[in-house]
């Protein structure tokens, strides 16, 4: 199942066997692993993970249901809304399980009143002087709603019905389709204020047949004196940047450590800094008295380390960048940067065939790396004092036939692990992390036989959070990393139908492993496609070197489950897997070389 970085609970980490309500009985119990009693969800439609002796019949509330040939079973039912009851019966055995559905539509307004939760902003905000300042709230249709805030009636409209988007999740079982909105009454106004200062809470005012509303808003608003904006510095060893002020908003080039920029926004928790990203205030701390931070860039140089190239960009304070990588190209784009440059030192390198830069608009200046190869192999950037430093890695190269993985170092992160983080459980209660230490262990033996060195997140079935897992990785440098997971679904998923080898990519440069595995895998093991995710996983988001999160079939899927669990096809798997590597190092390294012999 995916890690712990997704924005869904999946199967696996809500997992319980449910007793079994009838007396004792000397067959084989019947039993669910999913979902647990007294469930609550928000999906149309459960399904049910769980197992009975393979002869004989299982009915749910008198139905019979579809089991594989072993007995598992994961049937789906629609759901009412609020509780219902689903009774399975088989034998003599009963299990009664209650499901209760909940509405994720906003709740209405009740009478003349606004919608609880409804009132926006509902943090301290603070924007710079004429910057759009905007307030929305939930209330009754025909209603006339405004705000007051510092003296100022501001008056918010009603609004078209909009669509609604479903979570990112809704991709994993292809309901990702905009739904067309409800009848919900939202309404919103914006206003401007070119004067610093703070303007207070907003007082949000509805009248409607007569009668009138008032509710005070949950958060201030502040307008930023752009003469004393403040200074902050990441204190976080990789500092996240979003596109918006939560959690929920897509990441950017991640800052680090010691990273300064000027503060021109705030919502709550969340800072807004000076080129447009959001970032954690407990990510940063706040400069006394330091101007807003610009730098000049003279000479760059470079030189080189082993197995990497090492540009040094001088800087006089350490500027945010962010980075871009396409086929060939490697650009990175300095922020708050004014050129002076008028010398670069760049040999011939083993990676780089030329560096092109340009004063792209005042304070910004781009650098764009042409590569001799279309397969980049991992990159690192870091600031040292105020010097920002980006290494970009050579091309590995492999051994003899007999042991062509001579020098490669290949990391396997075994998924989940320990006693409370399971991943996804199968129909009888198996859990994925102690299927997926199997299969990391068999894949360890067949690369070490290949000549390669292999390191493993965890051996043993121990709790290990994310955080060690990339540490792992970044400190290994390895020549690929890949996580190994079996997966699941949220609720609204078909465990019965769904079925394959998955795999998702972040970085570009870890596109071409996915790809490869994906189809080496589905063609040479004759299994289904789930598909090739670009996903944001916290296991895919390390760029020291190409890096795979593998999803290797359904824990949930009755049939398959029976092929993930059988150790002759873990077996294959592993070998397959193995194989592949190797193809695809020995594919890429073979282009890469023939590309620099091109170049020559």
């Amino acid at each position: 199942m995916m890690n712990r970085s997704m924005g869904w609970v999946g199967v696996g980490v809500m997992m319980g066997t449910i007793g079994i309500t009838s007396p004792a009985s000397a067959e084989q119990p019947l039993s669910v692993v999913y979902p647990p009693d007294n469930h609550e969800t928000t999906a149309a439609r459960i399904f049910l993970i769980g197992t009975a002796p393979p002869t004989g019949e299982v009915t749910v509330n008198g139905q019979p249901i579809e089991r594989s040939a072993a007995g598992h079973f994961a049937p789906s039912f629609l759901l009412q809304m609020g509780e219902n009851t689903l009774t399975l019966k088989y034998g003599s055995q009963t299990l009664t399980l209650h499901v209760t559905r909940t509405s994720d539509a906003p709740p209405a307004p009740v009478g003349v009143a606004f919608a609880t939760d409804s009132l926006t902003p509902a943090v301290d905000i603070a924007r710079l002087p004429n910057e759009p300042i905007c307030f929305s709230a939930v209330a009754p249709p025909s209603a006339t709603v405004s705000v007051l805030l510092n003296q100022q009636s501001i008056p918010l409209l009603p609004q078209p019905a909009s669509a609604s988007l479903p979570p990112n999740s809704a991709v994993l079982t292809l309901q990702n389709q905009p739904v067309t909105g409800g009848a919900i009454a939202t309404y919103r106004g914006c206003t401007t204020t070119a004067t610093p200062g703070l303007l207070g809470t907003p007082e949000f005012r509805l009248s409607l047949n007569g009668q009138t509303f008032k509710q005070a808003g949950t958060g201030k608003v502040e307008i930023l004196s752009p003469t004393q904006l403040q200074v902050v510095e990441v204190t976080a060893g990789s500092g996240a940047t979003r596109t918006g002020p939560s959690t929920d908003y897509s990441r950017l080039t991640p800052l680090p450590k010691g990273t300064r920029a000027t503060v021109t926004g705030r919502d709550g928790e969340w800072l807004r800094l000076d080129y447009g990203v959001w970032i954690q205030a407990s990510e940063t701390q706040i400069i006394s008295n330091a101007a807003p931070p610009q730098t000049l860039i003279r000479s760059i140089r470079a030189t080189q380390t082993d197995g990497w190239t090492d540009i040094q960009f001088p800087l006089q304070v350490p500027v945010p960048f962010t980075v871009q990588q396409d086929d060939r190209t490697f650009t990175l784009t300095l922020y708050n940067t004014t050129a002076q440059t008028d010398t670069i030192l760049l040999s011939d390198d083993p990676i780089i065939q030329r560096l092109d830069w340009q004063q792209t608009t005042p304070g910004q200046v781009q650098y764009t790396f042409h590569l001799k190869t279309d397969q980049q192999w991992g990159y690192k950037l870091r600031y040292e004092g105020t010097t920002l430093i980006l290494s970009l890695r050579h091309p590995p190269t492999l051994g003899t036939n007999r042991l062509p993985l001579t020098g490669i170092r290949v990391m396997l992160d075994p998924g989940h692990g320990g006693p409370e983080d399971l991943g996804s459980r199968g129909p009888t209660g198996t859990a994925e992390k102690d299927v997926a230490l199997t299969l990391a262990k068999l894949l360890r033996d067949r690369l070490e036989a290949r000549g390669a060195m292999v390191s493993l997140t965890r051996e043993a079935d121990i709790d290990l959070d994310l955080r060690p897992r990339i540490d792992a990785i970044n400190q290994a440098e390895p020549t690929i990393a890949l996580s190994l997971h079996y997966n699941a679904l949220p609720d609204n998923g078909n465990a019965e139908q769904t079925a394959g080898v998955g795999a998702f990519w972040y970085n570009p440069q870890a596109h071409s492993l996915a790809m490869f595995l994906h189809h080496y895998l589905t063609q040479n093991l004759d299994r289904p496609s789930y598909g090739v995710f670009w996903n944001n996983l916290a296991l895919t988001r390390p760029t020291v070197a190409p890096t795979v999160l593998l999803e290797l079939g359904f824990m949930i899927n009755p049939t398959e489950f029976e092929w993930v669990t059988d150790p002759r096809q873990q077996e294959k798997l592993a070998e397959a897997l193995a194989a592949g590597v190797t193809d695809w190092l020995r594919t890429r390294t073979e282009e890469d070389q023939a590309m620099r012999n091109e170049g020559k």
